[in-house]
């Protein structure tokens, strides 16, 4: 989409999204088996989901497509963040656990807000 990115894959954001995607994963291991077509399905669902949009919205080669995809990615965040805030509360992760994962759900935020604002600038 910009002229200094030869791929959705060069971008940090999404290398960010895809770390926290395999570490929501390694985290979910532990969680209750009754749990596994529950909160642990959709956590790991809006966990791929993020970095997922942002390639696809890259794929589109279109700005209002990719930032609409973007945009998509952020509020997967934000239903990531959600569950792991409920796993929390409901006990079956732990903050030693959730806290590292939701410091890189900021991170990745952060990032995403950036990159929204660029193309939305440009």
């Amino acid at each position: 989409m910009t002229e200094k990115t030869g791929s959705y894959k060069d971008l940090l954001v999404w290398e960010q999204a895809m770390d926290l995607a395999v570490a929501v994963y390694g985290a979910t291991k532990s969680w209750p088996k009754e749990e596994l077509y529950g909160l642990t399905s959709q956590v790991r669902r809006s966990a791929t989901s993020v970095p997922a949009n942002i390639a696809e919205g890259y794929g589109r080669e279109i700005r209002g497509s990719y930032l609409q995809f973007l945009r998509i990615a952020q509020g997967s965040l934000k239903e990531l963040e959600t569950q792991l805030l409920i796993a929390e509360r409901i006990g079956i992760a732990p903050k030693a656990t959730s806290g590292p994962l939701l410091a890189s759900t900021e991170s990745v935020g952060k990032l995403l807000r950036l990159l929204i604002r660029k193309l939305a600038a440009e």
